[in-house]
C-alpha cells in the first residue's frame, strides 16, 4: 500500500482517510496553538499541516478547538452506556484503576467483541481481597473482605493473585483503603512490595485527610513504590490544599507521586460499603442528612438510612465544598479524572459531565485554568502517568505524527456540563466531534450508533 509520505515524494498530493479542516490545534505536548489541518490516515495522524489538504471524509472544525482526546484514569461502569456517556464528553479512552478487578483476563475477553472508546483495568486490591476472603457483597466488599484481618497465608495468595493480574497485563494495581479496613499494615506493604517488584503505579483511594495521606506516603517512601492518590478533593475536603502541599513536597524529594481531582462537590458511593456504614451508621440525623438518596433526591434520616442500608445501591455524600474543588482543579499537580460511577440506571453527574464542566465552568466562566493547562490535565498528563507501564500510552494525548488519532473538537464558547445529582444522565452541550482510533464516535454532537473502535490497553510486564 502506497504510504501518504510517498504519495508526497512522489509529487501525488495524498487523499486520507479523514481531514480536519481548520481547527485550533492545541497539543500540550508539543504546545502547538495555531489554526492546522489535520490528515488521518490507518487509525493514526499522519500530517499537521497549513497547507490544503484532501480526505475521504471531511471535518469542518474552523472555530473550534481540536485537542487530543480525553483519557480518564478513574472510571467506574465500564459498560456500553457509560462509554456512550463518556463519548459524549469528550473521552476517548476509560480506565477503571481504583476498584479494578479480580480477574484481569475475564475482564478483558468481555470486551473483545470491540468497544466503544478505549479501555483499561486495574488488578484491585479491594476485588482481589474479596475473592481471597470469600465477601457476600457483589460492588464492594461488606463482610469478611472489609471486616476480618487476612492470615499470612491469605496475605500471601493477596499478593500472588495480584502478580497473576499484572501478568495477564492489567494497566495498574488499585486499592481503596477505607474499603478494607481490617487489611493490616504487613498486608498493604505486601501490596506495596508487589508494585515495587513489578514497577507499577498503585492507585489509592486513601482514608481521609491528612492522616490518610500521610500513611499512603509512608507506604510508598518504605516501599519505593510509585503512587497516585486518586481524587484528592474527596479525600482532603478541607485538608485538600495541605495535601496538595504534602504531595508536591515528596515530589521535590524525588518521589514518584502524582494525583487527580473531578469538579463536584459531592461523592458517590455503595451504600452498604464500609466507607459508608463505619462513618454513618451511629450518626446522629445532621450528619445523615449529608446523604441524598440519588432516585428520589431525599436527604436521609435513621429510618431512610437503615432502610436503604439493607437494599443497597449508590448513595450521593454531601461533604465538601465548591472552594475546596476549585483549590484541586486549579491545582498544578492534579489530574482529570472523573470517578465516574453508574449502576442500574443511575449515578453520578460526573459520569456524563467532567470534563466538560472543566471547559465550560474553570476555563470559560472562572478562568480557573487556562484552556492549554486544562486539556494537558485531561491528556497528556494521564498519559505521562501510565505510560511506563503501558508504551501504548506513549501514542495517547498528543497531537502529532504517527500518534493514535484520539481526537477531540469542541466549541469553546459553548461547552459546559448539564447533569445533575437528580438528572445524572443529560449529556453536555459544546463537545462537537469526538474520534477514537480513527472512527466518530461522536458527530455533531451526536453520539454515532453502530461503531466500536476502542482498543483495550494492557500494561507490559517490567524488563
Amino acid at each position: 500500500m502506497i504510504t501518504a509520505l510517498l504519495l508526497l515524494q512522489l509529487g501525488t498530493p495524498p487523499v486520507y482517510d479523514r481531514v480536519i479542516l481548520g481547527g485550533q490545534v492545541m497539543d500540550p505536548a508539543s504546545k502547538l496553538d495555531a489554526v492546522r489541518n489535520i490528515g488521518l490516515a490507518g487509525g493514526r495522524i499522519a500530517v499537521i499541516t497549513t497547507r490544503a489538504i484532501r480526505g475521504r471524509d471531511t471535518i469542518d472544525a474552523r472555530g473550534l478547538v481540536v485537542a487530543p482526546g480525553f483519557i480518564d484514569l478513574h472510571a467506574h461502569g465500564q459498560t456500553p452506556e457509560t462509554y456512550r456517556f463518556q463519548s459524549l464528553d469528550g473521552v476517548t479512552t476509560a480506565h477503571e484503576l481504583a476498584l479494578g478487578t479480580a480477574d484481569v483476563a475475564a475482564w478483558y475477553r468481555a470486551r473483545e467483541a470491540g468497544a466503544l472508546i478505549n479501555y483499561g483495568v486495574s488488578i484491585g486490591h479491594i476485588k482481589v481481597r474479596m475473592a481471597v476472603m470469600h465477601d457476600s457483597g457483589t460492588v464492594m466488599p461488606v463482610s469478611d473482605g472489609a471486616y476480618r484481618a487476612a492470615s499470612p497465608a491469605q496475605i500471601g495468595e493477596i499478593a500472588e493473585r495480584i502478580e497473576i493480574g499484572l501478568r495477564e497485563g492489567a494497566v495498574s494495581i488499585g486499592a481503596g483503603f477505607p474499603y478494607t479496613p481490617a487489611a493490616t499494615r504487613d498486608e498493604l506493604l505486601a501490596v506495596f512490595r508487589v508494585a515495587v517488584k513489578t514497577k507499577t503505579p498503585i492507585h489509592v483511594h486513601i482514608r481521609p485527610g491528612v492522616s490518610g495521606l500521610t500513611e499512603a506516603l509512608a507506604l510508598a517512601a518504605e516501599t519505593g513504590a510509585a503512587l497516585h492518590v486518586v481524587h484528592i478533593n474527596s479525600a482532603g475536603i478541607a485538608e485538600t490544599p495541605a495535601m496538595l502541599e504534602m504531595i508536591s513536597d515528596a515530589r521535590a524529594h524525588g518521589r514518584d507521586v502524582t494525583t487527580e481531582a473531578y469538579p463536584y462537590d459531592a461523592g458517590m458511593t455503595e451504600i452498604q460499603s464500609a466507607t459508608i456504614q463505619d462513618m454513618y451508621r451511629a450518626a446522629p440525623d445532621d450528619s445523615l442528612a449529608q446523604l441524598e438518596w440519588p432516585r428520589t433526591g431525599e436527604r436521609l434520616n435513621r429510618e431512610s438510612f437503615d432502610r436503604y442500608s439493607r437494599t443497597g445501591g449508590p448513595v450521593v455524600v454531601h461533604t465538601n465544598t465548591e472552594q475546596m474543588v476549585a483549590v484541586a482543579i486549579k491545582s498544578p499537580l492534579t489530574i482529570i479524572a472523573s470517578d465516574a460511577y453508574w449502576r442500574q440506571g443511575t449515578g453520578h453527574p460526573r459520569t456524563t459531565g467532567t470534563y466538560s464542566r472543566v471547559l465550560g465552568r474553570y476555563v470559560r466562566e472562572s478562568h480557573s485554568l487556562s484552556l492549554m493547562d486544562a486539556i494537558r490535565k485531561m491528556t497528556l498528563m494521564p498519559a505521562q502517568r501510565l505510560e511506563a507501564r503501558v508504551p501504548a500510552m506513549r501514542q495517547k494525548g498528543r497531537l502529532r505524527v504517527g500518534a493514535d488519532a484520539d481526537i477531540t473538537i469542541f466549541d469553546t464558547s459553548r461547552v459546559l456540563d448539564r447533569s445533575t445529582y437528580r438528572e445524572p444522565s443529560l449529556s453536555p452541550v459544546g463537545i462537537q466531534h469526538v474520534i477514537v482510533n480513527g472512527v466518530s464516535v461522536v458527530a455533531n454532537g451526536q453520539a454515532v450508533e453502530g461503531v466500536a473502535p476502542g482498543k483495550g490497553g494492557r500494561g507490559e510486564a517490567a524488563r
